[in-house]
């Protein structure tokens, strides 16, 4: 069912202004705070939305304007935003009883508690776990993970990494090394020496009579021979999402994830799951590797472990890779967080992980999803529309001109489509979702809402979703 606020409460707002005058949050936002990501005209023209409160899926601004979260905070709030009262307790008696430990050298229980239930969660063989403060640098400790991994194997020349383009990890220095998104790379170059980056799992746009067998083909070839050209005995890792976040929700074709596994195999190679975002019931398991097929040395993990109510991330390891490293030379791990395994995030962790377990959140999600899935698809009779494509609940919505081309052909370029057309109409509907340009620059829409959304929310928001789409097609003249 739907709030019942939605017959009583505002529903998105315009845009803030400058002219329009600001709150003292917005001018004091502007003022001292640096937002991430934040484009510049948030500081000088318009202004950001400052939330005050949470309510299932929904979030309210500090003028009372409610939107439907669309986004799950940043693809976290797995569990929606009213459970903060049941954690919170779990983190009050936390607070009370120890609020710091260290996990260098020592542990708590709270640190053990939960990484012996991620354990128990996590793929066959994948067993002992290092927490970090997120997703960034959980693929930081895998990195170095796997780099001593080979040194204690006696294979210290395996140093490179091959990741695929388009993919996020993170923006720490080895995180933003295999990140296959050059416009956030360039400005720090150079990064980490030795990562390629191979083509992703994108469909659309490509040859359309290939098979998935076919496609998964040409992609592992194509991998396969990236491991050749570097030299088998110099790569340490590949690293993969099990579906592609950025990119738009990439789905991996058949026959794929068991080829990288093969891929590894062959060439002595470890394979790293980046499950920061498909982790925790994103696609109807508790990780994306289930639903793949994917079977990875090392899982890194974050964002929904603890529904983003607390920072928390990690990797997951096979006890054969942890081994080699206590077993070699160093006999550690070289490698700490000051505030990995906090007991207090930890324990957020487990109160949201009990509450996901109770109401039976991933049966949800696989009991829903063929209906957010048929909702988002009847929006390809959209003028715009030129993709739809996901799973689980996570999906994305590609924007075109050109249908034929697969492209934004427009004298209206798409950035400025984006910026000044769609994201306007997006606020004004009440619905946040994610916006921008992907791989081939055409406007995309990214929809990835907390696992609790209902069926009724989900046709509001693609309902809004096709009316926003319809006025703002009327904005482009050479459709």
């Amino acid at each position: 069912m739907l709030p019942e606020f939605l017959n009583t409460r505002n529903i998105g707002a315009e845009p803030t202004t400058q002219s329009s005058g600001l709150t003292p949050y917005q001018k004091q936002a502007q003022r001292h705070l640096l937002m991430h990501f934040a484009d510049v005209s948030l500081y000088r023209d318009a202004a950001p939305k400052i939330m005050v409160e949470g309510e299932g899926c929904w979030l309210k601004d500090e003028l009372g304007n409610w939107y439907l979260d669309a986004m799950a905070g940043l693809f976290c709030v797995q569990v929606g935003y009213s459970y903060g009262a049941e954690i919170g307790e779990a983190v009050k008696q936390q607070m009370t009883d120890l609020p710091y430990a260290t996990n260098w050298g020592q542990a708590h229980p709270a640190s053990v508690e939960l990484a012996e239930k991620l354990a128990g969660l996590a793929p066959a063989g994948l067993d002992r776990v290092f927490f970090t403060s997120g997703g960034g640098e959980a693929n930081e400790s895998a990195i170095k993970l796997v780099r001593q991994y080979h040194q204690a194997r006696g294979e210290s020349t395996r140093t490179k990494f091959i990741a695929r383009r388009l993919a996020y990890h993170g923006t720490t220095y080895g995180a933003l090394s295999i990140n296959g998104i050059p416009g956030f790379r360039a400005p720090f170059e150079p990064l980490m020496h030795g990562v390629r980056h191979v083509s992703n799992t994108k469909r659309y746009g490509r040859r359309q009579n290939q098979t998935d067998e076919e496609f998964a083909r040409t992609l592992l070839d194509e991998m396969e021979s990236a491991i050749v050209q570097e030299g088998p005995d110099t790569v340490a890792a590949l690293v993969v999402e099990p579906l592609q976040n950025s990119g738009g929700s990439l789905v991996p074709p058949a026959g794929y994830c068991k080829g990288l596994r093969e891929l590894c195999d062959k060439y002595g190679l470890l394979l790293i799951a980046d499950e920061v975002i498909t982790g925790f019931g994103r696609v109807g398991e508790w990780f994306g590797s289930y639903r793949y097929g994917l079977e990875p040395d090392l899982l890194v993990f974050a964002k929904g472990v603890s529904s983003g109510y607390a920072p928390l991330g990690g990797l997951i390891a096979s006890n054969d890779v942890v081994e080699t490293v206590l077993d070699g030379p160093k006999r550690m791990f070289l490698h700490g967080i000051t505030y990995g395994g906090h007991p207090v995030a930890c324990k957020a962790g487990l109160a949201n992980l009990a509450i996901m377990e109770r109401e039976g959140v991933l049966n949800h999600v696989r009991n829903t999803e063929g209906h957010l899935r048929s909702s988002v698809e009847a929006l390809r009779e959209k003028k715009l529309v030129g993709d739809v494509r996901g799973d689980g609940y996570r999906w994305t919505i590609e924007l075109v001109t050109d249908r034929q081309g697969c492209s934004w052909a427009s004298d209206l370029k798409a950035i400025d489509f984006v910026n000044d057309v769609l994201n306007p109409r997006l606020a004004s509907a009440g619905v946040l979702v994610r916006t921008g340009l992907d791989s081939g620059q055409n406007p995309s829409i990214q929809i990835s809402p907390p696992l609790v959304m209902g069926t009724d929310e989900m046709s509001w928001l693609c309902e809004r979703l096709g009316c926003v789409l319809d006025e703002a097609a009327k904005e482009v003249k050479d459709v």
